[in-house]
């Protein structure tokens, strides 16, 4: 499958452990490679693997959409773009990091793409739409037409940041996407997966990790107390020491 886009993409690679896994890092839906601030390259130091950061198309540093309206199958799109990215980067062993809408790209990309995922971590990962989400985007439109945070958003997003957010709140809340569910690809998934989430996520329940864990069969859970949508950035010594166990383990089953 081939994307025109795909060489305008804002992309971070830094290959430090030549014959060691890379961990791949996908932001949520107003994210970019900024906002993940230091987390990556403290991840990689404590594991030894390379690591490769990416603005989708429409946010951060990238090229803006090619499109006006999102389609319903866009995660599975960012899933083929993922993969198309691991090819053209020539990477062999990656392990996904998805945070929300990266969550559920992880998810895809390894039901859909399995050949080159060592494992997948999710932070805040989606399957379907509860009325936690959206509640939590109505909040979101809310402070986004009464506080500072397009200003806030603008200062990564720039010209990108209009048309990111609409094309988020508008999709997440339009009445035909009240039934999109991509629990038909989780027992597909055959790598190991380490499902996190916080207690107090404003954006979902735990019913979505209970329907993913439920679902892989080689999966672990981390529930975070005291922590809302952002465990990397609320408690990020907890999660950089789970991620850290998982993948150890995960490496040393992959040479054996």
């Amino acid at each position: 499958m081939s994307f025109p886009f795909l060489d305008a993409l804002a992309v971070h690679h830094s290959v430090k452990h030549p014959d060691q896994p890379t961990l791949i890092f996908l932001h949520d839906s107003l994210g970019c490679i900024e906002l993940w601030r230091d987390f990556p390259e403290r991840l990689a130091a404590l594991t030894h693997c390379n690591y490769m950061i990416y603005d989708r198309q429409g946010y951060g540093k990238s090229c803006g959409f090619s499109y006006k309206k999102r389609q319903l199958n866009y995660l599975e799109h960012e899933a083929d773009v993922l993969q198309a990215l691991i090819e053209k980067k020539q990477i062999k062993k990656a392990i996904l990091f998805g945070h929300s809408d990266g969550g559920s790209i992880a998810l895809l990309t390894a039901a859909l793409h399995p050949d080159n995922i060592l494992g997948i971590i999710t932070e805040g990962a989606h399957v379907l739409v509860e009325d936690a989400t959206l509640n939590g985007i109505h909040s979101a439109v809310h402070q986004y037409q009464s506080t500072d945070l397009k200003s806030r958003l603008e200062k990564y997003h720039g010209a990108h940041t209009d048309a990111m957010f609409r094309a988020w709140t508008q999709t997440w809340t339009a009445p035909e996407f009240k039934n999109w569910n991509i629990e038909y690809c989780l027992s597909q998934i055959q790598c190991p997966a380490l499902i996190i989430q916080g207690e107090d996520d404003e954006f979902g329940t735990l019913d979505q990790v209970n329907r993913i864990t439920h679902q892989i069969r080689n999966s672990n859970r981390l529930i975070v107390p005291k922590t809302g949508h952002n465990p990397h950035k609320e408690s990020p010594d907890k999660v950089l020491k789970s991620c850290a166990d998982f993948m150890a383990q995960l490496i040393t089953s992959s040479s054996q």
